[in-house]
């Protein structure tokens, strides 16, 4: 079931399958919202509560006033506040929000009990990345698209080669009659540019339990640095999985039996 909460005077909307279940806070990537988790809640049935919110600036909630780190990470731990979850969770964070997740783990250990880090790398590269509001490499798409438009037609045409495959079932109607994306395309920039540097740190500043689930053929997580993650932070598998950074959405039915095998071993 949807439901908000607000922070600072802005909405957070989050996703609760609800339910016994021990809870898994479940963190999207950028361009994309927490709805990408009704599969995995799905598949991962009663024994697990997935909590998924629409992060900053995503989804039906509201832009924010930065999208640096530490935003996302004091938005993590407002919901699982207004949740009452005091207790250790576990962490599950996708891409962008894989990077939230690592420095949740590290900054509060104590509100992390194991950490799902799915294909998202420690080391986002400096060079290539936006300067003076351009896009990094792969992301020049989001100079073209518009955050609102009179028809669907109009959204899906400037947003390109993503258009047909992640915007158009996540498109929202307006009162006026016209469409938005759920999310603007220089928020996005913001929190490519938010999310630069080296995360090492991070990554070795836990010591839950954790995975990484990689998709082998990753542009953002080459298998050079996947396997230095997993050697280099004590208490890590690794669970390779055939395809690109997408393989979440592309082969649904092997991320959710990744997640839940290390999930039923914890």
């Amino acid at each position: 079931m949807r439901h908000e909460l607000k922070i600072d005077d802005r909405t957070l909307s989050y996703l609760d399958s609800g339910g016994p279940g021990r809870p898994l806070l479940a963190l999207h990537g950028g361009l994309s919202e927490g709805g990408a988790f009704i599969g995995l809640a799905q598949a991962l049935g009663d024994e697990w509560r997935v909590i998924a919110p629409d992060q900053r600036g995503h989804g039906d909630s509201d832009r924010a006033p930065h999208y640096r780190t530490e935003g996302f990470v004091a938005d993590a731990l407002a919901l699982l506040d207004h949740l009452g979850l005091h207790a250790p969770v576990a962490v599950l964070g996708y891409s962008l929000g894989g990077i939230t997740a690592v420095h949740l783990a590290a900054e509060h250990p104590g509100r992390v009990s194991a950490l799902v880090n799915v294909d998202s790398t420690i080391e986002v590269p400096l060079t290539g990345a936006p300067e003076a509001g351009r896009a990094p490499a792969g992301f020049e798409f989001l100079h073209t698209m518009r955050y609102t438009a009179a028809t669907r037609e109009e959204l899906l045409e400037a947003a390109g080669p993503i258009g047909s495959q992640f915007v158009a079932q996540a498109l929202r109607p307006l009162a006026d009659g016209g469409w938005r994306l759920p999310y603007h395309p220089q928020d996005m920039l913001d929190a490519i540019a938010g999310a630069r540097g080296d995360h090492w740190d991070a990554w070795l500043g836990s010591r839950c339990p954790a995975v990484l689930i990689h998709a082998t053929g990753s542009a953002p997580l080459p298998q050079a640095t996947a396997e230095a993650m997993v050697s280099r932070r004590p208490g890590t598998s690794y669970i390779p999985l055939d395809g690109d950074h997408f393989v979440p959405f592309t082969q649904p039915d092997a991320f959710h039996t990744a997640v839940g095998k290390f999930l039923a071993g914890l």
